[in-house]
């Protein structure tokens, strides 16, 4: 299955951001947006989503027009991870990871022994099966997006869409949530996250979209995309490329 959006023009009511836009997910790759900030990566993020029209050009899912999915429908196949979560009520974080099984059933329905396992195997896969009892307002940030990321799983959706995955992490929950980006890729769902970060993309994606001021400015498989000049027009700053004394691992620093 596809989703994919064709000569897209993105924005809001009083402006456009980016125009002549395409860019496509397929279920079993993993993508990364990457751009400066206000470059159009969360428009374009949320208008694929649906959660913004487009003010010109369609937006595709398994081939059928995104706009004939019912709300219901594209939650069961594409899950949603936004950059923040504010979390205004203590729900436990089996709590947290059962409300996407609403996509499966009813919101104020309770939730049937066939929810509650779907939601123990998320919560195993990314390791936080402990703190399942413990208030969601109580746990590290680390930890909540993790719980997030279980959450999105427990929708049992084709596409995972993730703005800005790492945002205020620590250095060792980026590298933790970066390799289950990576396993959910494999796994055979598609994966488009956004971020900031080249060697996040360099990590966990098979491909690489460059946006920035809302142009295209390249797209295709990381190790072609993502080079130096490349990430200098991108971000408009002298780039490193730091080269391990084997050859075999790189990672890009700003000059």
């Amino acid at each position: 299955m596809i989703l994919a959006g064709h000569n897209l023009t993105i924005g809001y009511s009083e402006r456009v951001v980016g125009r002549n836009l395409d860019i496509a997910l397929s279920t079993g790759e993993v993508l990364a947006l990457l751009g400066p900030n206000g470059g159009g990566k969360t428009t374009l993020l949320k208008t694929l989503l649906g959660l913004i029209p487009p003010k010109g050009g369609e937006i595709e899912l398994g081939g059928r027009p995104l706009a004939n999915y019912t709300s219901r429908e594209r939650a069961r196949l594409i899950a949603y991870v936004p950059q923040s979560h504010a979390a205004t009520f203590a729900f436990t974080v089996e709590t947290v990871v059962l409300m996407g099984r609403t996509a499966h059933g009813n919101l104020f329905s309770r939730p049937t022994p066939a929810d509650r396992a779907v939601a123990t195997r998320a919560m195993e896969r990314f390791g936080i099966i402990d703190l399942r009892e413990r208030p969601y307002t109580m746990i590290s940030g680390g930890e909540r997006q993790l719980a997030l990321l279980a959450r999105a799983l427990a929708q049992e959706p084709q596409f995972i869409v993730l703005d800005e995955p790492t945002a205020s992490l620590d250095f060792g929950n980026q590298g933790r949530v970066m390799r289950e980006i990576r396993a959910l890729g494999a796994s055979g769902h598609g994966v488009l996250f956004t971020t900031h970060d080249p060697n996040h993309a360099m990590r966990a994606a098979d491909r690489a979209y460059l946006l920035r001021q809302g142009v295209r400015l390249g797209e295709g498989a990381v190790g072609q995309v993502l080079g130096r000049a490349q990430l200098e027009a991108l971000y408009g700053t002298p780039v490193q490329l730091i080269t391990d004394a084997g050859g075999g691992h790189s990672a890009f620093l700003p000059g």
